[in-house]
This record gives C-alpha cells, sequence and structure tokens, in this order.
C-alpha cells in the first residue's frame, strides 16, 4: 500500500486508465494527487512565432488544461489541492512535484512504443530516470 501518489496524466482518454490504477494503489485510504504538465507553447510545436501572441496562446492552454484537470478530480473526490497544473517539461515537473510532496509512488501511462520512439525517449522513461520514489507505468493505448 502506498500513501501519497501522484498520477500524472495527459487529460487524453487514457487518462482514466492511469488514474483507476493510482486509486487501486492507494486501496482507499492513501492521497492521491493529480498532475498535467503543460509545456511551453513555443516548444510543443514549430511554428512563426511572428503570426501568434505566444503569451495569450499559453494562457489559453494552460486554463484549459486546468479546468479539465480540476474537474476530473473533483469527480473523483481528489481534494483542490491535490490538483497541480504546471507548466514547463513534463518529466523534471513531474519528478519535482513527487519530491515537494514527498510521493511514495508516481503512475504515468505509457505507450510501449519500440525501435526509434524508445530511442527518443518517451515521458514515462524520463520521469523514470531521476525519480526518487517508485515509478509504475500503465500500459495504454490502442491494445490496453
Amino acid at each position: 500500500m502506498y500513501n501519497k501518489i501522484l498520477a500524472a496524466v495527459d487529460l487524453s482518454d487514457d487518462s482514466q486508465k492511469v488514474i483507476d490504477t493510482a486509486l487501486q494503489m492507494t486501496g482507499g485510504t492513501g492521497k492521491l494527487h493529480l498532475v498535467h504538465v503543460v509545456e511551453p507553447v513555443a516548444a510543443a510545436y514549430s511554428m512563426d512565432i511572428y503570426a501568434v501572441n505566444i503569451s495569450e496562446m499559453q494562457l489559453e492552454a494552460t486554463n484549459f488544461a486546468e479546468e479539465k484537470l480540476n474537474k476530473i478530480g473533483n469527480e473523483i473526490g481528489v481534494d483542490n489541492k491535490c490538483i497541480h497544473t504546471l507548466l514547463g517539461a513534463p518529466a523534471p515537473e513531474v519528478r519535482n512535484l513527487a519530491n515537494e510532496i514527498n510521493a511514495d509512488a508516481i503512475v504515468i501511462g505509457s505507450h510501449g512504443h519500440s525501435g526509434w520512439k524508445i530511442l527518443l525517449g518517451s515521458t514515462a522513461i524520463k520521469v523514470l530516470h531521476g525519480s526518487t520514489c517508485d515509478v509504475l507505468t500503465v500500459h495504454v493505448g490502442k491494445d490496453s
């Protein structure tokens, strides 16, 4: 049993499987934290930065993510103080938050890619490297 679990979600349909696994791991007695990390717009998309207002676009993306994560958290009874929407590179932000809240484990989805996608790295692998707590990857995707 884990006392404090951080479920890192991407807000896709696969997020529910990650959250369900994290809830099972708490055994109903532990505390669940939810996190979604919004990547900086300029880093996530290659675009002509002169054509758009990056700050406005970033604010909209962050607000959308925050609303969606809060809705998910409220539906499953997660305290608002345990719902985190962050801005930055996902892996280090998730690891830093896990350290900050003294999480016993991080639960994150993984598509189980192979070949070039492994060489390029996935968020789950990047979270694992340098983590100071247990990390459970939940297989998600088409054949999960």
